[in-house]
């Protein structure tokens, strides 16, 4: 995600902000952070950075939708007896979808769910990763006050920026992750067994959330999420940064 990320942060900045006529020079737009992206990143403001997070969230979502698909079935298995369950791992669990056939009570054939069925959920997480541009553009906010105001060094910065502004994401993210684990682990119908399909979009399970839980559903399971959000996030933008300053120009 973060070399898609450097990608468009170059890409936006070549062809979009650094145009005086359409943009104007902020102060966000003056001094970079770390050496993300090189030059591009040392010349988006704000709003450029999120914008590039949305695409490098949009980007990822075709990598991951299918991945966090396989994962959110496998996670809802609780059968004691591994015999008794769906899916005995993640391979089994992708084979089933995409190319199992099942057979109906009058011996007609239904047709596997394909790579349709595998990519269930992709709008849901599309959505989610559209927050991205919270993380990415606060990443860049909360970093130019810390070089502004404070005397830390710049893995420092690098690291609390990373940790505040991953907390950020998910505060203002976390229901839509909510609402994309139900679609993600909603039945897919015949021929896989385990009930028919109750979320035809995803308005249908937001408002399932609602009917069974409240507000108090979208935010079930926030804090421990929360909580590793900054250790987490924080150390791997120290990383990250810490090898893009070693990048020649």
């Amino acid at each position: 995600m973060l070399g898609s990320l450097t990608f468009y942060r170059r890409i936006l900045h070549e062809n979009l902000f650094s145009s005086p006529n359409i943009f104007a020079p902020t102060p966000s737009a003056i001094q970079g952070i770390g050496k993300i992206g090189n030059h591009a990143a040392s010349q988006l403001p704000a709003v450029g950075h999120g914008i590039a997070g949305i695409m490098a969230g949009a980007t990822v979502s075709f990598i991951a939708a299918p991945v966090e698909h396989i994962k959110a079935r496998l996670q809802i298995q609780y059968a004691v007896d591994k015999s008794k369950r769906l899916y005995s791992g993640p391979i089994d669990c992708t084979r089933k979808i995409l190319i199992r056939i099942g057979v109906d009570m009058i011996h007609n054939q239904y047709r596997a769910h394909g790579i349709r069925g595998l990519y269930h959920g992709l709008s849901a997480t599309l959505l989610f990763r559209s927050f991205f541009f919270f993380w990415w553009g606060s990443y860049d906010l909360i970093s130019q006050s810390l070089r502004t105001h404070t005397s830390l060094s710049t893995p420092a910065i690098n690291f609390w920026a990373g940790g505040l502004s991953a907390q950020v994401f998910w505060i203002t993210s976390y229901p839509s992750d909510v609402v994309k684990q139900r679609i993600m682990t909603d039945p897919l119908g015949a021929p896989l067994v385990g009930g028919e399909r109750r979320f035809h979009g995803w308005r249908d399970a937001a408002r399932a959330v609602w009917r069974e839980n409240g507000w108090k559903g979208y935010w079930r399971g926030f804090l421990p999420c929360f909580l590793r959000a900054f250790p987490a996030n924080a150390m791997a933008l120290v990383a990250f940064e810490a090898v893009m300053r070693t990048l020649p120009e």
